[in-house]
């Protein structure tokens, strides 16, 4: 292929699409049944918790306190492991709750009780507006459009950048629109695009002049999956106490892909004012969690922060061929040419690529034909619309290195056929 594929002549992309057609044909005969749907751990990296399984060990139910976790009570989470996770998220132990196993559970409740009751220092409850609106970095995670359309809530794109969504574009949206709440934010390694929020961002977030019950919503669900160097987050709970707005925040974190996703704990850590409330909201949910699950957690990492790092490491060691796998294959397969382009993430679990526009869907709908499911073309933006039909989302964490090799050799065929095919409409 060239560099200037569209300027080929109809004979040359017709003569180019049969070769593409015929390789294509072959790897779909071979009968591939793979699923990139998910940014999954692999069986591999589950295996690096397995220790998990057997703790916290016959007669181990106490916490350091000396109080039987068998038992009711303890809503708030144990306080060791808020230590640990204090210490790794920088926010103090006494604004950090350790809950469910899910954060996403955690964050659907947030805004649920903020529809019902309203927000700390505002008396009208969210459902008592007209309309509530977010700001939804776009590409982004799909869960968070989801809480949003369940619940009814009006979703605004916003365009990311390498450094986190697009201030000045905020700025005008809250200038221009009273109804806006909140803001979908993944600091760290942004789902899909790997992007990393910097301070300046932050910073402005913080102080944007918005509605008193405006919130982040601070997803930091990879703020440590690292897959080369360490990064470390903007302390955004400090940055908004430092602006005057310490309600503003509420940060999020859990262990799911740390360790067992159906066995993980779920943060949440914000303003006094805030977590008071929330602990108020829990106390007519739950007489108490599962603490003995928590204390596992503890054991597991031995009670140290250092430890979860030292973890990440061996996942990193894991994800990092992978990665490497699929990014060399987009630069070997694309690099020059006019029809793709893609992050290169620094951690997380996925790379966000940009097709010729109005051919996602099709690359997509291609791959499944061939035994390969990837997520939904679109599934980036709210209500899975991508006006531009441009952003594809892979997940490279579950496949082998052999199915992976499979997996991106079928993509680059889809990828080369869905453009030429849009250039052939056009001529």
């Amino acid at each position: 292929m060239t560099s200037a594929i569209a300027d080929l002549s109809l004979t040359e992309l017709t003569e180019l699409h049969s070769n593409l057609r015929a390789e294509y044909d072959e790897l779909a005969s071979r009968g591939l049944k793979l699923d990139l749907t998910r940014g999954k751990p692999s069986p591999a990296q589950l295996d690096l918790s397995n220790a998990l399984l057997t703790l916290p060990g016959a007669g181990q139910y106490r916490d350091e306190a000396g109080t039987d976790l068998r038992n009711y009570g303890g809503a708030q989470g144990l306080r060791e492991l808020r230590a640990i996770f204090s210490d790794a998220l920088r926010v103090p132990v006494p604004q950090l709750l350790a809950l469910s196993n899910a954060s996403l559970n955690i964050m659907h409740d947030v805004v649920v009780h903020a529809l019902l009751h309203g927000l700390p220092g505002v008396g009208r409850p969210w459902c008592a507006e007209e309309t509530v609106s977010f700001l939804c970095p776009v590409p982004g995670y799909d869960r968070h459009f989801s809480i949003c359309e369940h619940l009814g809530i009006r979703m605004i794109p916003v365009d990311m950048t390498d450094a986190g969504p697009d201030i000045a574009q905020i700025e005008q949206l809250l200038a221009d629109d009273p109804s806006i709440r909140g803001i979908w934010c993944v600091p760290m390694h942004s789902n899909p695009t790997g992007a990393i929020y910097s301070e300046e961002v932050a910073r402005a977030l913080v102080s944007l002049p918005a509605a008193p019950d405006f919130r982040i919503f601070w997803d930091n669900a990879y703020g440590v999956h690292h897959i080369w160097d360490e990064h470390t987050p903007p302390d955004i709970v400090s940055l908004c106490e430092k602006a005057g707005n310490p309600d503003r925040i509420f940060y999020y974190f859990s262990t799911s892909k740390i360790n067992f996703p159906g066995g993980g704990i779920g943060l949440v850590a914000s303003s006094a004012d805030n977590i008071k409330r929330m602990k108020a909201h829990l106390a007519m949910q739950t007489i108490g969690l599962d603490k003995v699950i928590q204390l596992r957690t503890v054991k597991f990492f031995d009670g140290k922060a250092e430890n979860i790092r030292a973890h990440m490491r061996k996942v990193a060691e894991l994800l990092r061929p992978r990665f490497e796998l699929v990014l060399n294959s987009l630069e070997r397969e694309f690099k020059g040419l006019d029809i793709l382009c893609w992050t290169a993430p620094l951690g997380g679990y996925f790379i966000s690529v940009e097709t010729m526009p109005g051919c996602a869907k099709a690359i997509v709908a291609m791959a499944k034909d061939a035994g390969v499911v990837l997520t939904g073309a679109g599934a980036t933006w709210p209500h899975g619309q991508d006006p531009a039909d441009t952003n594809i989302r892979l997940a490279p964490t579950v496949p082998t290195l052999e199915e992976l090799e499979q997996t991106m050799q079928l993509f680059t065929l889809c990828v080369k056929l869905a453009s030429i095919d849009k250039l052939l409409t056009q001529q």
